[in-house]
């Protein structure tokens, strides 16, 4: 079999997948050892390796027997047995990098190998897909194969309750949701208490589908959010002065990126508007919030397009179904934008009480590795964030798909009337069709064509799951039409029904490129899998939403010399090298996107270990003296500085503002007078506390008891989470101004990051105050009929 696939792949300097040739062969000679073994001796075996990782073993010296048990119990109990293609996917798993196989080669059976041998060390392990079909899928085939060799399996999916989560990520081997897993974590860091976290540290996730959970999705953060009031008056304050702002004048909207920017002339009208020097001084970010936000309501929305008023409610649509999306409302002030900008009753905010990028969530754990059929576009990016190598694996047997070079027409109408002539002169053969489109609407569109055209077909539109993957994977039939978006049943084999071969096998035809060649690629994909015969044809127009978006003036210039044949398709030879260099524009305006987000995030990201780490510690802790003595220490440090600095003369120090802050922290502080010491350094003000300070801390020793502790935890908590909330919402408002920073002629992800520790620096030490004064709360001394500790001390 090596050899055969050496002849697969085009004869390079070296392969990738070469280095595992010598792992497959043992693999391959340990095959008849393992057919001789008894079902009870195959399962013995999993006991025999955990005993030898606890001995000092490690997974490399085990992984060639432990692939050949789970290769012997895959033909015992699933009637399957690996291919040595998938072996070498398996062992490039193990290592942590990207396994790249082409659709319909069993990357679902290729999991089952390196989740074994790295579940085996008792760690967990988390087997992660694009969506919840494939999820329960994957656990319903490949779990008995697991549970047969002695290990237990989970699926973490939503709305499941916290014992079953519990129980899930307890399993050795836990498949689920990308998604579901980064919620997971953000909502074990807001439980009041740490038996109610339901996760373990991370260890090894295999991602199928990678490309699509760490690239498609990483555009958007993983966001939990919570109702809270807005400031009514300034969103119809906002919407009202947007109302006189004019495009290209007071403010630009960029098509490709879908953002808002202000001019100068913008900043100066809301600068005079407020009565404010300077829009962008920190004081000012919430007021440039909200005027950000009547902007883009302005801007980028248009009533019964994106969304209706109706009831006096305003309500979105779904621009790929036409259908109002109820219930759904647009988070971060935009929503409230809009209701301001209709002149409707302001309704409550969605704001963010936990944030985290898909990028910083998987870099949590220590070994990743993922399978796609379509990465290698994306190698750098995968390469420079998560450490992953892509490693191409060849195809059990040759692909024999004939991919036939892009048809390009001038306008879209041509586009479709080629399409129409394409199924009919394919559909006469019998040859089986699948029409891939982009969004639903345009499926709507082909549909439009084909049914004046008289042809019946399958539509894959706003269907389940269930039965999405059910007509896509009928789409091979004889005949059969399908008409479905290009990600419509992913992970999905299309089989090739009686006969379908023989004609040629599935035809693939792409009615537009998308912004990403490697969804062209997985199109593609759908055909010729296996072996099977197949083709794919592109007919795409200079009127696509990729060319509108990305090359618009380059597209009205060329116009001026393209030539065309009878029905309007390009003749230009070099019109194909421009749609090439137009989608690559595409994906690196993308890039950017994704890149932006995580240089942000990281920002944050390291606020929010720092933060995540405190909220254990304070739940965790047994004596949280331990815990809160340095931070008494710290917030007494921290009052005398700001009060006392050294660049005022101590005559002139408000000594009386600092005894009432400090006896809020300190209550024996009442019982000195600061005033009555004369001081020449902010050090002899400390120095003068300090015996008043260690009196408190001694006498803390003696009054905490574990009911005060216990109330002291649960106000902690609730103190951290709010001011984390409102640091959260600080950080969003100095996002939002850092592409204007550039004015300054400085890098705005410097000043985003500096200014941006600057607040954390200042909310920390809130936290830690607010932590001090609670605990004098609680401590100070009863009066009659209260019940010292209790719950109304807090």
């Amino acid at each position: 079999m090596i050899e055969s696939m050496k002849k697969i792949l085009p004869l390079k300097k070296e392969h990738q997948w070469e280095k595992y040739e010598p792992s497959v062969r043992v693999i391959n000679d340990l095959e008849n050892q393992m057919k001789i073994l008894t079902d009870d001796q195959l399962k013995a075996k999993t006991t025999q390796f955990q005993k030898q990782l606890h001995n000092g073993s490690t997974i490399y010296d085990i992984r060639e027997e432990a692939f050949a048990v789970v290769r012997e119990a895959a033909s015992r109990v699933l009637g399957m047995r690996h291919f040595d293609v998938q072996l070498v996917g398996g062992l490039v798993l193990t290592d942590g990098n990207i396994s790249e196989m082409a659709t319909g080669e069993g990357k679902t059976l290729v999991a089952t190998l390196p989740s074994y041998l790295k579940a085996l060390e008792g760690k967990g392990v988390h087997v992660i897909t694009v969506n919840e079909y494939l999820a329960r899928r994957d656990y319903e085939t490949m779990g008995p194969l697991h549970e047969f060799l002695g290990l237990s399996v989970g699926l973490n999916v939503p709305q499941i309750s916290q014992t079953e989560k519990r129980a899930a990520y307890k399993a050795d081997i836990t498949y689920g949701i990308g998604t579901e897993f980064g919620f997971d974590f953000l909502r074990d860091h807001m439980v009041k208490d740490l038996n109610q976290k339901v996760q373990r540290p991370y260890h090894f996730a295999i991602v199928d589908e990678i490309d699509s959970v760490l690239v498609d999705e990483a555009k958007t953060p993983l966001i939990i959010a919570g109702k809270m009031k807005s400031s009514a008056n300034l969103h119809k304050v906002g919407a009202k002065l947007a109302r006189s702002f004019k495009k290209d004048h007071d403010y630009e909207y960029d098509v490709e990126t879908k953002s808002v920017t202000l001019t100068e002339n913008g900043m100066t009208k809301i600068e005079r508007a407020f009565a404010i020097d300077n829009l962008f001084d920190i004081e000012h970010q919430t007021l440039y919030h909200y005027m950000i936000q009547a902007i883009r309501a302005r801007a980028m929305f248009e009533r019964d397009v994106d969304y209706i008023v109706e009831d006096n409610e305003l309500k979105l649509v779904d621009l790929f179904t036409g259908r109002l999306m109820q219930g759904r409302t647009m988070s971060d002030g935009l929503h409230q934008a809009l209701e301001a900008k209709e002149g409707l009753a302001i309704s409550e905010e969605n704001k963010p009480q936990a944030s985290l990028t898909v990028q910083n969530y998987f870099r949590m754990y220590p070994t990743l590795s993922g399978m796609t059929g379509t990465a290698k576009t994306e190698e750098k990016e995968f390469q420079t964030v998560y450490g992953m190598d892509v490693v191409e694996i060849p195809t059990n047997k040759p692909v024999l798909r004939d991919d036939r070079p892009d048809k390009v027409f001038v306008t879209k109408e041509q586009k479709y009337e080629e399409l129409v002539r394409e199924v009919e002169n394919v559909h006469q053969t019998g040859q089986p069709i699948l029409i891939g489109t982009s969004s639903i609407l345009q499926s709507d569109q082909v549909a439009e064509y084909l049914d004046r055209a008289g042809f019946s077909y399958e539509l894959l539109n706003a269907k389940s799951m269930e039965q999405e993957v059910q007509l896509i994977s009928l789409a091979g039939q004889k005949g059969n039409i399908t008409i479905a978006t290009n990600m419509a049943g992913r992970g999905t084999d299309i089989k090739l029904g009686e006969k379908a071969a023989d004609l040629g096998g599935l035809h693939v035809i792409g009615t537009e490129r998308h912004e990403s060649r490697r969804i062209d690629h997985q199109l593609k994909g759908r055909s010729g899998r296996q072996g099977d015969p197949g083709s794919s044809q592109f007919i795409i127009s200079l009127e696509d939403d990729m060319i509108e978006r990305f090359a618009q003036v380059e597209r009205d210039r060329k116009l001026k010399s393209i030539k065309t044949g009878e029905y309007g398709q390009v003749l230009n030879k070099d019109i194909h090298k421009f749609i090439d260099t137009v989608q690559k524009i595409s994906e690196g305006s993308h890039y950017n996107i994704r890149e932006l987000t995580l240089k942000l995030d990281d920002v944050i990201n390291d606020q929010r270990k720092v933060i995540y780490e405190l909220r254990d510690k304070v739940l965790q802790e047994p004596k949280v003296l331990s815990l809160l003595s340095p931070m008494v220490n710290d917030f007494v440090t921290y009052e005398v500085d700001r009060h006392c600095p050294e660049t005022i003369v101590p005559e002139n120090w408000p000594l009386e503002h600092l005894e009432a802050e400090l006896q809020r922290g300190i209550p024996l502080m009442k019982k000195m007078t600061l005033s009555e010491y004369s001081y020449e350094t902010t050090d002899d003000v400390k120095q003068t506390v300090r015996p008043t300070l260690d009196a408190y801390l001694l006498q803390l020793e003696e009054a905490v008891t574990p009911a005060i502790e216990s109330s002291w935890k649960q106000g902690a908590v609730m103190k951290l989470d709010q001011l984390w909330i409102r640091h959260l919402e600080m950080m969003n408002r100095l996002k939002e101004g850092i592409g204007i920073r550039q004015y300054q002629q400085e890098d705005p992800i410097r000043l985003y990051q500096k200014d941006g520790l600057d607040i954390f620096d200042h909310h920390f030490y809130q936290i830690k105050r607010e932590f001090v004064i609670l605990m004098a709360a609680l401590c100070r001394p009863a009066k009659k009929g209260e019940n010292k500790g209790g719950k109304e001390d807090v």
